[in-house]
């Protein structure tokens, strides 16, 4: 039997499929799921623009949650973090800081770039424009606008993820710190009970905690 027909036996017998690889593999196995009608859940990050408009144009067809962590921590994080942003506005300045093992291929994490998306929209700006990744050098002062995000690699950290919002004579932080995978797991778990009775099209793992 070869690897492709083993591959899509596998999809036929599964009631759903949880896929946390890579990009490339994602979308090979989504594909197989599209052809056997079963629902996924994908917590994978890396995609460039193009898996990405291909991973979206897939997973539309069947149901589908996508989500970059599915930590139930981080997604109650999201949640805060937008709510924060919203009510200090633009007397804040954010800045976003991710530590991750140093076999992590993408920087930054996905659940950097979407705690970035999140504050980003509660702040009414575009993240293409207001995202810095990193400073270097002689940049000049910081813009009040500016979301920084910045990449940590090193040991075996699972995941550490701090939203500093730093206003003039104090500062509030919000970490979320994953000391074992099964966090993601157990989120990934909830996740593929709910989507299997969901109905066709991309989820995000937030209908699955919150409603």
């Amino acid at each position: 039997m070869s690897p492709d027909t083993e591959l899509a036996k596998l999809f036929e017998e599964a009631d759903v499929a949880i896929e946390f690889t890579t990009p490339e593999a994602t979308l090979k196995h989504l594909e197989e799921a599209v052809r056997a009608g079963k629902p996924m859940v994908i917590a994978t990050t890396g995609y460039t623009p193009q898996q990405r408009e291909k991973l979206e144009e897939l997973a539309s067809q069947i149901p589908c949650v996508i989500a970059p962590n599915m930590s139930v921590g981080v997604n109650v994080l999201l949640r805060m973090v937008s709510e924060v942003a919203r009510i200090l506005g633009d007397d804040y300045d954010v800045e976003i800081v991710e530590i991750h093992h140093n076999r992590k291929k993408d920087s930054p994490s996905g659940t950097a770039l979407r705690l970035a998306e999140v504050i980003a929209k509660a702040l009414a700006r575009d993240l293409n424009e207001v995202a810095v990744y990193g400073r270097r050098g002689l940049v000049g002062e910081r813009s009040r606008r500016e979301i920084g995000i910045h990449a940590v690699r090193g040991g075996d950290v699972v995941g550490d993820h701090t939203v500093l919002f730093a206003g003039e004579g104090e500062r509030i932080e919000i970490i979320h710190r994953a000391h074992s995978r099964e966090a993601f797991a157990k989120g990934a778990l909830r996740a593929a009970k709910w989507v299997v009775n969901a109905s066709k099209g991309i989820h995000d793992i937030q209908e699955v905690l919150f409603g």
